[in-house]
């Protein structure tokens, strides 16, 4: 299985707060994970308050833990919030089931990480996120 590089994981939040940028969206953050949930790559733009790391960690550490976008979380989190609740509570608070984050997944549909956002809406986050990680010629979910 394909690992993903600290090149691409650099590339990626690049690319995604170039997204950003022409979009004209508030100050974000970026982070990207492997596929472990391990930090590979961080980056806060001039502007972005202090909990944007907090926010964009929780997103992409939800979706590489249960293998899905952070959107579906969300999803899911409607139908039973109970479980999602005490999910963030032995994660430490590290769990965020809200738009923003999607899995990095390589040609073949191997999970290689995940990219979260944090700075603009949760489908501004997301949709950096996407542009980011296809910019690197990867897929997501």
């Amino acid at each position: 299985m394909t690992q993903l590089s600290l090149n691409q994981a650099n590339l990626i939040i690049i690319e995604a707060l170039k997204a950003a940028r022409s979009a004209n969206y508030e100050p974000m953050s970026v982070i990207v994970l492997d596929a472990s949930g391990h930090i590979m790559a961080f980056n806060r733009e001039d502007g972005a308050s202090m909990f944007r790391f907090n926010v964009a960690q929780g997103k992409a550490w939800g979706a590489i833990g249960m293998g899905c976008s952070s959107r579906a979380l969300a999803e899911r989190a409607k139908e039973n919030p109970n479980f999602f609740v005490t999910l963030a509570a032995t994660a430490d608070g590290k769990f965020l089931p809200q738009p923003g984050a999607v899995l990095i997944k390589d040609a073949s549909g191997n999970i290689l990480g995940s990219v979260g956002a944090s700075g603009g809406t949760g489908d501004e986050d997301e949709i950096i996120c996407t542009a980011g990680v296809l910019a690197c010629g990867l897929t997501t979910d």
